[in-house]
C-alpha cells in the first residue's frame, strides 16, 4: 500500500514515519510512505505557495497550481484509489473509515496550512475529506500521520499478532475491556480473579460485560449510534 503525502513541512513527518509499526511496515515491504515538498511545485522564484483570499479576510490561502502540479505528476506515475484532504470540516475519522481505507491500494494525502487550500482543489481532485476532531491544528501533517498509522496497522502482516487489531476498541462498536499483566497484585491492587481462573468462556463473558459497561460509562454515544 502506497501513501503520498503533500506538505509544505516535510521534515515534520520524518519522525512519525521512522519508528514503531510504520517503520516495520515499510521494512517488510507492506507499505510505502513518500512525502512531497509542495514548494518544489511552486510557480514563482520565492517558492511561496499561498496568497491572499479573494473577498478579503484574515489569513492566507494555499494556491491551486502547486497542489495540482504535484497531484497530476503523481497520478501520471501511479493509480490512486483516494485523494484525501485533512481538514477540520471533514468527516471525523473513526475505526470504520480506517478499516475501509486499509483495503485500498494507493492514497494521496493533502496537508493544508494557513486558512486552508483553494476550494477548487477540493472540488476537482479530492475524493474524501477527513478530520481527526473538532479542533484546529497548525497544519495537516499530524492528522496525516495519525491517519496513516490508523490504516497501516490494519494491513495484514504488519502486526506480529494479526488478531490484535481485531480486538481493539471500536472494532465492534464498543470500547475495549480493562487489561492487566504481571504482577497479579501490586500495592494492594489485584487483577480480577476471573482473569486468573483459566476458564476461557467465563473470561470472554466478563470481557463482553466490561466492554458494554465501559462504553455506557465513557462513550454512550457509540451505543446510541447503533
Amino acid at each position: 500500500m502506497r501513501f503520498d503525502i503533500i506538505t509544505v513541512l516535510p521534515s515534520l513527518l520524518d519522525s512519525p514515519f521512522a519508528h514503531s509499526i510504520l517503520q516495520r511496515a515499510q521494512k517488510k515491504g507492506l507499505s510505502e510512505i513518500h512525502v512531497h515538498n509542495l514548494r518544489d511545485y511552486a510557480t514563482n522564484k520565492h517558492k511561496s505557495v499561498d496568497d491572499y483570499p479573494y473577498g478579503g479576510g484574515s489569513g492566507m490561502v494555499m494556491q491551486i497550481e502547486p497542489f495540482a502540479a504535484c497531484i497530476e505528476k503523481l497520478k501520471s506515475e501511479h493509480e490512486y484509489d483516494e485523494i484525501i484532504y485533512m481538514t477540520p470540516d471533514g468527516i471525523t475519522l473513526n475505526q470504520s473509515i480506517a478499516n475501509d481505507l486499509s483495503t485500498k491500494g494507493n492514497i494521496i494525502i493533502l496537508c493544508g496550512h494557513y486558512k486552508g487550500i483553494d476550494q477548487r482543489i477540493r472540488d476537482v481532485f479530492v475524493t474524501r475529506e477527513i478530520s481527526i476532531g473538532d479542533y484546529v491544528l497548525s497544519g495537516g501533517e499530524l492528522p496525516a500521520a495519525i491517519l496513516v498509522d490508523a490504516i497501516v496497522r490494519l494491513i495484514p502482516g504488519v502486526l506480529s499478532d494479526e488478531t490484535s487489531a481485531l480486538s481493539d476498541s471500536f472494532q465492534d462498536g464498543l470500547l475495549d475491556a480493562p487489561i492487566y499483566t504481571r504482577p497479579a497484585e501490586w500495592r494492594g491492587h489485584k487483577v480480577p480473579d476471573i482473569l486468573l481462573s483459566g476458564n476461557e468462556a467465563k473470561i470472554n463473558a466478563w470481557r463482553d460485560e466490561q466492554q458494554l459497561q465501559r462504553t455506557q460509562e465513557r462513550r454512550p454515544d457509540l451505543l446510541h449510534d447503533e
